[in-house]
């Protein structure tokens, strides 16, 4: 068997028992958490093929830490009623800080990905990133203290910023909205001042893995995440796997024409004269405050701006056309914090330029969908790496480093 273990070798190396007991077991509580109706041991035999001796073992060490819990019982006809098991949600908890160049979000989440505090704050302007970090800090120790979320019940910290990133060092890696933070470890000094254990990736990673923990996209396997913030990225997926890529950053959409930022977008209006010289962009804040303002003359009927936000709209539909089709994608979900604002006017050329795509012939149909998590998905996402790395079935999981 080959396949890639790493950036040196090729070769897959085998795995041994009790790495394939831990994998088993998340396999187990992750079919379990997708069926919020429950599910008996019977069905999770069937569905997970493991074995009904297996699922039985499994099931009494889920229940045993308390992250499961049987729920009612489920009659089959003829025979004795099954018991159905679900997830208990305040079991265990994450939190997620998402570092856009506009706003910092900071959530906690239950096992199921439901946000159970949130706040918000301006991105501060400058270079001071140490203050930054440390503020960001204190406003995750502060919406701990004030939540439902007991402390030893945290699984740990997850944080998601605008690329580049050095996933591996944990580093932002001078972020182009955020001038002044270069080679930034924010993973570390976040984790050191929390006292949680931390991980870090891109936003638009961090949105996509979102969708498949609580999302619109918790039932398919193979999706694209069209991300729009201060700038626009894809997270992706593949048979179940987020691809991340070499570096971590994997998503950078301007190859495919599609790129974009609030700023640029602004700009553009304010150079054709669509908006008035008191929109010229300063700061990123600036940036979304004429993003408003554009959508608001196109859903006027003002033409000009109408055209600005179509030329935008062409733009992405053809590269989410292009990626949709390279990657045989079944789902494309649309979000970000600014696409509240913009989503309705673009998904109305999106959607029907994904329906006819012309790269190839349709073989099946692909939902064109906007997240269900709102403007804090990325937030949300950050959160989600946490339960994702901890509780889902990772194939890398299995093998020997």
């Amino acid at each position: 068997m080959r396949a890639g273990s790493d950036a040196q070798s090729p070769i897959r190396r085998g795995t041994n028992l009790p790495r394939v007991g831990d994998f088993n077991e998340s396999v187990v509580l992750d079919a379990i958490r997708r069926q919020p109706s429950g599910l008996s041991r019977v069905e999770l035999a069937k569905a997970t093929g493991l074995s009904p001796q297996t699922v039985s073992n499994i099931t009494r060490r889920l229940l045993d830490q308390g992250l499961i819990r049987e729920s009612g019982r489920q009659s089959s006809g003829s025979g004795k009623p099954r018991t159905l098991l679900e997830v208990v949600p305040d079991s265990l908890y994450a939190v997620g800080v998402h570092l856009d160049p506009a706003v910092i979000t900071c959530v906690v989440v239950d096992l199921l990905g439901t946000v159970v505090a949130q706040r918000s704050q301006s991105t501060p302007s400058g270079g001071d990133t140490d203050k930054i970090a440390a503020d960001m800090a204190a406003s995750v120790s502060a919406l701990l203290d004030g939540s439902v979320a007991d402390r030893d019940r945290v699984l740990g910290l997850g944080i998601a910023a605008p690329g580049p990133i050095d996933a591996a060092a944990g580093w932002v890696v001078d972020p182009p909205e955020l001038p002044g933070w270069g080679r930034y470890p924010l993973r570390d000094r976040l984790s050191e001042a929390t006292g949680l254990p931390a991980v870090l990736d891109k936003d638009v990673t961090a949105a996509v893995v979102a969708e498949r923990w609580t999302g619109a996209a918790t039932a398919s396997r193979n999706l694209l995440f069209f991300y729009f913030g201060t700038g626009t990225g894809m997270g992706l997926v593949v048979d179940d796997t987020v691809l991340r890529g070499t570096s971590g950053n994997a998503g950078e959409i301007g190859g495919l024409g599609a790129a974009c930022s609030t700023r640029t977008l602004v700009e553009e209006a304010v150079a054709l004269g669509v908006l008035g010289a008191e929109y010229t962009v300063v700061n990123p804040a600036d940036a979304q405050r004429g993003l408003r303002r554009l959508a608001e003359l196109s859903a006027s009927g003002d033409a000009s701006a109408d055209g600005v936000l179509e030329r935008l709209s062409v733009r992405i539909g053809r590269g989410v056309c292009a990626a949709a089709t390279l990657l045989d994608v079944d789902t494309v979900v649309f979000g970000g914090p600014v696409w509240e604002v913009l989503g309705e006017r673009v998904l109305r050329t999106v959607e029907p330029m994904v329906a006819s795509s012309p790269f190839v012939k349709a073989t099946h149909s692909t939902a064109v969908v906007s997240t269900t998590l709102g403007e804090n998905v990325a937030a949300v996402g950050a959160a989600s790496l946490v339960l994702d790395g901890a509780l889902s079935a990772q194939p890398g999981a299995l093998l020997l480093k």
